[in-house]
């Protein structure tokens, strides 16, 4: 299609288009490999795949095996597959028609990645994010720092959920508003969040006693179930917790920056996400599933599988920077994620 063509399109003509032939795509993809028909099958075969894996990875560094780094990179990998599928999940992808199946996927997908909330809440926030992208309704977006103006705040913000829930508190202009930030962070964390950021935080202060305490030439003198905990606390760290801290912060920071806010247009799907694929970013890339590059095409083919769209990417970039959607945005940085090329945010914190 000429440039002059599609510049006389209206963008849900241009949405329509990326549509028809991203979906196109995929069907011809599923006519040459009929596996990729058998979704839920590959949605089960991944899932055994990435909860093995998590699992293998882990007794290889608790025989000693594998290093402690080597066991956090993999299982943040595993763990970010998890992730596609529950997003999947809440699409209703897999086993549709079987709620029992369908529940346990959902079960088994959190006990991977204990940072986050409850999927079963997170199901109504994300749709919810489909219909009011890119406004101040879009709380899932929100809640990970898009829209926020770059600064210390938000760099804790993004890695942290707790930190970012604290921040909201802090700045809440009444005692009522503070209240149900508290209250809403615990019933949508409990009980796997809570439990995930309490060892985090244990970890952290438990470490750091002790750096200090080697700093100061002074031993931390631990009782002795403490001190038996320690070493507990570390294997827990190194192949659960960490790897999902690792994840949230990548996935948090390509999502919420190649996603627009504030003054995109109510329903136009093309300012909604950009596509941000830069080389630097891979190492981010490599925790959260190529995200930057392949989820703005789920925003216009909202029904087709994470594998699929890692498929049909070369197609579906293609189309999309054919129809105006933008690539590699960076200066979404500098304008706390919104559209215009102009705006200048308030400075941050």
């Amino acid at each position: 299609m000429s440039q002059q063509n599609t510049s006389a399109l209206s963008a849900a003509a241009r949405a329509e288009h990326i549509r028809s032939v991203v979906l196109a795509e995929g069907q011809a993809l599923r006519a040459r490999y009929p596996l990729l028909l058998r979704q839920n099958l590959l949605g089960a075969l991944i899932l055994t795949f990435a909860l093995l894996g998590m699992l293998g990875s882990a007794w290889l560094y608790i025989e000693g095996v594998l290093p402690w780094w080597a066991c956090l990179l993999l299982n943040a990998w595993f763990a970010s597959l998890t992730h596609e599928l529950e997003h999947d999940l809440i699409h209703s992808m897999y086993f549709r028609k079987q709620p029992l199946a369908h529940n346990v996927m959902m079960l088994l997908v959190w006990l991977a990645r204990p940072s986050t909330i409850n999927p079963w809440v997170r199901r109504g926030l994300h749709l919810n994010h489909h219909k009011t992208s890119g406004s101040e309704a879009d709380l899932e977006e929100r809640a990970i720092t898009n829209g926020e103006p770059w600064g210390w705040a938000r760099l804790l913000m993004v890695g942290d959920n707790m930190m970012a829930a604290l921040i909201r508190l802090l700045r809440a202009p009444s005692w009522a508003r503070k209240r149900y930030i508290a209250g809403r962070t615990l019933a949508v964390y409990a009980p796997l969040g809570l439990l995930n950021w309490g060892v985090w935080y244990a970890f952290l202060l438990g470490h750091g006693a002790q750096l200090l305490a080697q700093l100061w030439g002074q031993p931390v003198l631990w009782s002795s179930s403490a001190a038996a905990w320690l070493p507990v606390l570390d294997i827990i760290v190194v192949v659960w917790v960490g790897p999902n801290v690792l994840r949230t912060f990548c996935l948090h920071f390509v999502s919420s920056n190649m996603h627009y806010y504030g003054d995109v247009e109510p329903g136009n799907v093309i300012q909604q996400t950009q596509v941000l694929n830069p080389w630097w970013l891979w190492p981010l890339q490599a925790f959260c599933c190529n995200f930057g590059s392949t989820h703005a095409i789920h925003h216009f083919v909202v029904k087709e599988p994470f594998y699929i769209r890692q498929l049909t990417a070369r197609t579906a970039h293609r189309v999309m920077r054919e129809m105006g959607v933008r690539f590699n945005d960076l200066g979404t940085f500098r304008r706390a994620n919104r559209w215009q090329a102009d705006y200048r945010p308030a400075v941050a914190e």
